[in-house]
């Protein structure tokens, strides 16, 4: 699988521990090395900003896509290759999946998480066939893989859908991952019961 553009969710906040901000520096110099694209919040501040200027200091292309009612309190990015502003946060997340061939999570808080979920529901339900990836740092995301192994135990997500999100500590494995990446069937593709 090609990939051109890669959407980044992640926090407006950089959190309490280093590692985290150190970790979208090493996602957004290794995406502008590979010369993928980012797409992302449009945000200056937080891991958003980080994620961008470390895209854009190693050469990379960048477009930021923001709401006109985030746009003062995300501090929108201004030295992007281009700044979308468009009318709200639905547009935002339907923008930045049009624009991208994968979608990779950094820490974050409630936005991060609801963008990852709500564009792994799009795949399950086969609006696309774009794969996702979660770039693992500091045990971030280890709860909530284990909560999502949960929810197939108890039958509420069939593996295959459970499999659609990779999950890597190393930005360069992530990639790899998602290269190799396949599409599985739609949800309701399926006649049988989770």
């Amino acid at each position: 699988m090609s990939l051109r553009s890669i959407c980044v969710f992640c926090g407006a906040s950089s959190g309490t521990n280093p590692i985290y901000a150190q970790a979208a520096v090493e996602l957004g110099r290794t995406l502008a090395t590979r010369g993928i694209r980012l797409i992302y919040g449009g945000g200056a501040v937080g891991l958003m900003g980080i994620v961008a200027d470390a895209a854009l200091a190693a050469g990379g292309e960048v477009i930021g896509i923001i709401p006109q009612s985030l746009k003062r309190s995300e501090i929108g990015h201004n030295g992007l290759t281009r700044l979308e502003v468009v009318d709200g946060m639905h547009a935002r997340k339907a923008r930045m999946a049009e624009l991208s061939d994968a979608f990779i999570a950094l820490p974050g808080g409630l936005g991060t998480l609801e963008e990852l979920f709500e564009v792994w529901t799009w795949g399950q339900l086969g609006y696309h066939q774009k794969p996702l990836g979660l770039l693992e740092v500091n045990g971030f995301f280890g709860r909530l893989c284990s909560f999502l192994d949960h929810l197939v135990g108890e039958g509420f997500v069939r593996p295959q859908h459970r499999a659609m999100l990779q999950s890597s500590g190393s930005a360069e494995e992530l990639l790899t991952l998602l290269q190799g990446w396949q599409p599985a069937p739609a949800k309701w593709a399926e006649q049988t019961q989770p």
